[in-house]
């Protein structure tokens, strides 16, 4: 290890997160303020929010769709749907590059409960992959707003994989950075790569900034947000159990 190299400690990768943490929340607000605004609108207007990620950048679609302190009118988009929902055989989930073939884009939404007011969220820390980018694709050609997460420094380093040569970057409405490096982990190690993945930290805080700018649209306007409540709590499966009959059909709690 060469001395200008960190140590790789617990304590550097704290220092380096919350270092990411605190210079994208920063760099990041104005774009966080418009996907709120976006998102805000359509719910207003009876919409509801389909998230969307592959791989690690499902962790995402998690943090906004169905989670105690999150917005109820939420649906999770996964690969898995068109087993779940669709036709397909539970083996094509084996398939290790699922998610660089654009035909599985129109199945997922071909399955998936999508009204015209509605509004898409899509993480992908390279935006390259077949699937993410024809899916931000036919979600623009459908006519909704589509908000980006994504890395800038490595969607920037590389090719894109989509016949069409787009990024996920070139199709959004919003783009939000993770500040990922290329790559995503941060602490180099002596003998070539590295440890210590930024991606998933950086865009949680970023989803939870988004709900909160969301959240106080509801309060200003007088309005009681719709937000669940930990179904470990009392009277939390009464109350998530209420708030979801408003969106009967249009929102799936599957694992």
């Amino acid at each position: 290890m060469t001395e200008a190299s960190p140590r790789i400690t617990a304590e550097t990768y704290l220092a380096l997160i919350t270092d990411a943490v605190q210079r994208v929340g920063l760099e990041q607000a104005p774009a966080v303020r418009q996907a709120a605004e976006l998102i805000a609108v359509s719910l207003a207007d009876g919409g509801v929010l389909h998230a969307f990620g592959c791989g690690h950048s499902e962790a995402l679609a998690m943090e906004l769709a169905g989670r105690a302190g999150g917005l109820v009118p939420t649906n999770r988009i996964a690969l898995r749907d068109i087993v779940l929902h669709g036709d397909q055989p539970r083996t094509v989930l084996e398939d290790q590059f699922l998610e660089r073939d654009p035909e599985v884009a129109h199945r997922l939404l071909d399955v998936a409960p999508v009204h015209p007011t509605d509004i898409f969220a899509v993480a992908s820390n390279s935006g390259i992959n077949g699937v993410i980018v024809e899916f931000a694709l036919q979600v623009k050609e459908r006519g909704h707003r589509l908000i980006a997460f994504t890395s800038a420094d490595h969607t920037a380093k590389s090719e894109p994989r989509h016949p069409s040569g787009k990024r996920l970057t070139d199709i959004a409405d919003v783009v939000l950075d993770n500040g990922a490096p290329y790559g995503d982990a941060a602490l180099p190690l002596p003998g070539g790569g590295s440890v210590g993945a930024v991606s998933s930290v950086t865009a949680a805080v970023l989803a939870q900034m988004i709900v909160a700018e969301v959240v106080q649209h509801f309060v200003d306007k007088g309005e009681t947000p719709p937000i669940y409540l930990s179904a470990n709590m009392a009277g939390g499966d009464e109350h998530n159990q209420a708030l979801e009959a408003r969106y009967a059909g249009r929102i799936r709690r599957t694992a």
